[in-house]
């Protein structure tokens, strides 16, 4: 792991991050930039790529959050990631929001049960029901996540029918929680609101051993909803 590099970057939320995996070392640099995430995206880039003294083009691949989060910040990442991918000849790895917030709660709370949502708005949130095991491998130990109920759409009570009664320890990340009444006694708890590009590496090592990668052109972001609709205006068709 020593000698792998790994960039990744994220906007699919109000959070704004990048960081890097460089000789064993992980860096990050984290900004909520709700509407500015294409100003502030690059120059984050330019800044933890300078810090360590690397360029782009030593970068063995490069790792995105591909969704669920909001349009505009999914295809926002989604773009970007492609450009820089396609500029240095770089090779993907698309990792789940969802799964990275529950990476996050992992290395901070050591916590292996998550259900994680995140406010989708128009009363509905992205949620998925995660447990973690450790996995041994010819490229060692490694964190794999399974999916109890897998990465969804819907109403804030559709998440609480999906769950039923739960057995054990179960931590809670996401906006989603404190967003809607339905939700807020079982999310009471939850630290854990955005997700990290830091996290992702953690995700992304094992892929990246396991050729888990795409091409820039194969680069497709997830915002499971299928159709968004909009109220018509007055008069328009």
């Amino acid at each position: 792991m020593n000698n792998l590099t790994l960039l990744a970057i994220d906007t699919s939320t109000e959070a704004c991050s990048v960081a890097l995996l460089h000789q064993g070392e992980k860096t990050h640099l984290d900004e909520l930039a709700e509407r500015t995430h294409t100003q502030r995206i690059l120059p984050m880039v330019d800044s933890i790529l300078a810090q360590s003294g690397i360029g782009l083009n030593q970068v063995d691949a490069l790792v995105f959050g591909r969704g669920p989060g909001s349009f505009t910040g999914v295809r926002v990442g989604g773009g970007i990631a492609q450009g820089l991918a396609l500029g240095a000849d770089l090779p993907v790895i698309a990792v789940s929001n969802l799964t990275a917030m529950a990476q996050a709660a992992y290395e901070q709370q050591q916590a292996t049960q998550v259900i994680t949502a995140i406010d989708a708005r128009m009363n509905e949130v992205y949620f998925s029901q995660l447990v973690a095991e450790k996995v041994r491998s010819e490229f060692g130990e490694f964190l794999q996540w399974n999916e109890i109920i897998a990465e969804q759409v819907g109403a804030p009570t559709r998440l609480l029918e999906k769950l039923g009664e739960l057995q054990g320890e179960w931590t809670t990340v996401g906006t989603g929680w404190a967003a809607y009444e339905a939700l807020q006694n079982l999310g009471a708890n939850t630290t854990i609101t955005l997700p990290s590009a830091q996290y992702m590496l953690s995700l992304a090592v094992p892929m990246w051993y396991q050729k888990q990668t795409i091409s820039a052109v194969e680069i497709e972001p997830v915002y499971l909803r299928n159709e968004v609709t909009w109220k018509k205006l007055p008069g328009r068709v």
